[in-house]
């Protein structure tokens, strides 16, 4: 049952790029469709678990887990909103390269000849998939690009920030977590509708405002499957698992997007889950680096 829960959570952020864009089309862009979707998961949790606010603010350092929680998500949706799939989850699944780094700076965590080694076939895998013929060095190439490259560097600190606060409660950090979606989310949707950048609300209609409340109980499903199996796996078996939503975010890219899956993505997309699954067999204490 936990490893299905993982496959789960996994499924929902394999296709949320679909609700998203679905959102989008009634007019509702990516950023106010999270900031809304959260809010309405941090409403819910606050009504089922009203305690949690307390256990939050009794830990000033969560303020940092909610930052990198909100430019995760924000990241995220909108690069696969606007985005090709496939190659924005690839880019976000960088995130070993940065946990790494991260671990070092902020646990003291040293970076063995093995780790080095699965940064370097990472960053590897990412020079293919970013390549493009006669355009120089493989960089990221439009904002699609940048999202998911930033998205992987907040959900690496959200990782690493779990990690740093493992002392706090799990209701504090649930909603620490859903808490940095909206507050990042929708003042960033605020600031660039002010400026034309992107639409203002639409007006209510029945349809977004159900399509962000069916995407808030899915987000919030998928959550509370993680962290209900996650506390009963080994944290290499979830990483491993959750490696599943690439999968999921190509097949449904192929299948309801019609985004074709060129060989040198592929390519490039194994050597980023081979280094990401072998960060998470190989780590300390269990395997070994």
């Amino acid at each position: 049952m936990p490893v299905a829960l993982l496959v789960f959570n996994a499924f929902i952020w394999g296709v949320s790029w679909w609700p998203f864009r679905q959102l989008n089309a009634l007019g509702l862009h990516s950023l106010w469709a999270t900031g809304f979707a959260f809010a309405f998961a941090t409403l819910l949790i606050t009504l089922w678990r009203p305690g949690a606010w307390r256990a939050l603010a009794a830990r000033p350092g969560l303020a940092w887990l909610v930052l990198a929680s909100g430019v995760t998500n924000v990241a995220f949706s909108w690069g696969v909103m606007i985005g090709e799939v496939v190659r924005v989850v690839l880019l976000f699944y960088l995130m070993p390269v940065w946990a790494a780094l991260l671990a070092r700076w902020l646990l003291g965590e040293r970076i063995t000849a093995a780790i080095l080694g699965r940064i370097v076939l990472a960053l590897a895998g990412a020079a293919i998939v970013l390549y493009q013929p006669g355009m120089g060095l493989p960089l990221p190439s439009g904002l699609a690009d940048w999202l998911g490259l930033s998205g992987g560097v907040a959900f690496a600190t959200v990782n690493v920030l779990l990690r740093r606060n493992a002392a706090a409660s799990d209701e504090a950090r649930t909603l620490a977590l859903f808490v940095g979606g909206g507050a990042v989310a929708l003042p960033l949707a605020a600031l660039l509708a002010s400026s034309g950048a992107i639409a203002a609300v639409p007006a209510p209609a029945p349809a977004w405002i159900a399509g962000a409340a069916a995407l808030a109980l899915a987000l919030l499903a998928g959550n509370v499957a993680l962290q209900h199996a996650a506390a009963r796996l080994p944290a290499s078996v979830t990483a491993l698992v959750m490696l599943s939503e690439i999968v999921f975010a190509a097949l449904s890219s192929v299948w309801l997007g019609g985004e074709p899956l060129e060989p040198r993505t592929l390519a490039g997309g194994a050597m980023i889950v081979l280094a990401a699954a072998l960060a998470a067999v190989l780590q300390r204490g269990r395997i070994g680096d």
